[in-house]
């Protein structure tokens, strides 16, 4: 079988969680967590990266630095991940879901005005597929309204938007290091803070709520209960699988653009010839080579698509399920119909394997395969 996913091992992988172990500080914030937070930092530009168990938990963070609360409102899509709005439900804010963009698969900028009211408070965007959201005009929107931008970077990370990292442009952005990202240490993620003020309290909620980041820097001499907050940090043991993937960064990246480029060369007439929709990227974005998918006729082709495949020991897979139509979605007044084309998108897209160690073998059947599947 060829898996739709499979973790890269780094060459220092193995190495520096024996030396994780050996350092005898294997709990959060150790020697490999504070490497990885300089690396995000000094190769982002971003006023501080706080390494995170996971996306969801950085997601989490930022609610809680933008205080969040009842009644407030927020503008997310609903093609999305459920940790998207999880992270600002929990606080009791309200999800308002905005419908996505037919070409690149973001939020559509353009309906953004109309979803705001006097109980707006913040915007969360989500790079779909590592492609950049238009950040100019959501920017510009928020400033007007005095709106929070955050980005769900999930996707995105090594993405750019004129010329500018992804996860550079909100007040934060949460990284996801999960097994199926291109930088992976199993279960992980990142905060990227892009506005200083906010650093102090950001490591105070990570560390359930205390000063005592404060306390190890020799700025208090006890540590104590200061704010809300919880246990967000990560082992030191995956931080220092973390740090093995980050430092081959450039080598992950390289193999998944060929990856990505020979799909999309190959499948190009095939896709023409059966109206099967390709990956759109604006010219003025890089993405991140997080995943390649194709977008099919219909639901039923779509399924018969990855029934095709799975005949053929090729796993390929559906994504995002509208959050608007969940029985979450529901309970807050959404019904299907709300959002055409995030509805539409979800029915017809399917995502191929995309991992390091596919080889040229491997996407040489999946080509094969994906080209005779026949569309009636």
């Amino acid at each position: 079988m060829i898996n739709f996913n499979q973790p890269y091992i780094a060459r220092n992988q193995v190495k520096y969680i024996k030396e994780s172990l050996e350092n005898y500080h294997i709990s959060g914030d150790g020697p490999f967590t504070k490497k990885c937070n300089l690396h995000l930092e000094k190769y982002f530009g971003v006023k501080k990266a706080l390494i995170t168990t996971s996306c969801t938990h950085a997601l989490e963070m930022s609610a809680i630095l933008l205080d969040l609360k009842e009644g407030d409102e927020v503008i997310v899509p609903s093609f999305t991940f459920v940790s998207t709005p999880n992270a600002f439900i929990l606080r009791g804010a309200k999800p308002v879901f905005i419908d996505i963009r037919p070409d690149t698969l973001n939020m559509n900028e353009n309906k953004l005005e109309e979803l705001i009211t006097n109980n707006t408070k913040a915007i969360y965007v989500v790079h779909y597929a590592g492609v950049g959201c238009e950040m100019n005009r959501i920017l510009e929107i928020a400033q007007r309204y005095g709106l929070d931008v955050v980005e769900d970077n999930a996707h995105g990370l090594f993405g750019k938007y004129n010329g500018k990292y992804l996860g550079t442009f909100g007040k934060f952005a949460a990284q996801s290091f999960h097994e199926t990202k291109n930088i992976s240490c199993g279960e992980g993620g990142a905060l990227l803070i892009n506005d200083s003020s906010f650093i102090e309290r950001a490591e105070i909620i990570r560390e359930k709520g205390t000063n005592r980041s404060r306390f190890f820097r020799g700025q208090v001499d006890k540590y104590s209960w200061v704010d809300i907050g919880s246990s967000f940090l990560p082992s030191d043991i995956l931080a220092a699988i973390l740090l093995s993937h980050l430092e081959e960064s450039q080598v992950i990246q390289r193999k998944r653009k060929e990856i990505w480029d020979n799909y999309d060369f190959v499948l190009k007439g095939w896709a023409y010839d059966n109206k099967v929709l390709q990956p759109f990227i604006p010219d003025h974005c890089e993405q991140s080579y997080h995943m390649y998918y194709l977008l099919l006729p219909n639901l039923d082709t779509r399924q018969a698509f990855i029934r095709h495949l799975k005949d053929r020991g090729i796993y390929s897979v559906f994504h995002y399920v509208p959050l608007h139509a969940s029985d979450m979605g529901k309970k807050y007044g959404y019904i299907e119909g709300n959002l055409p084309v995030t509805e539409d998108i979800s029915n017809r897209l399917v995502r191929l394997p995309m991992y390091f160690d596919l080889s040229p073998t491997d996407l040489k059947e999946i080509n094969q395969a994906v080209m005779s599947f026949e569309i009636v």
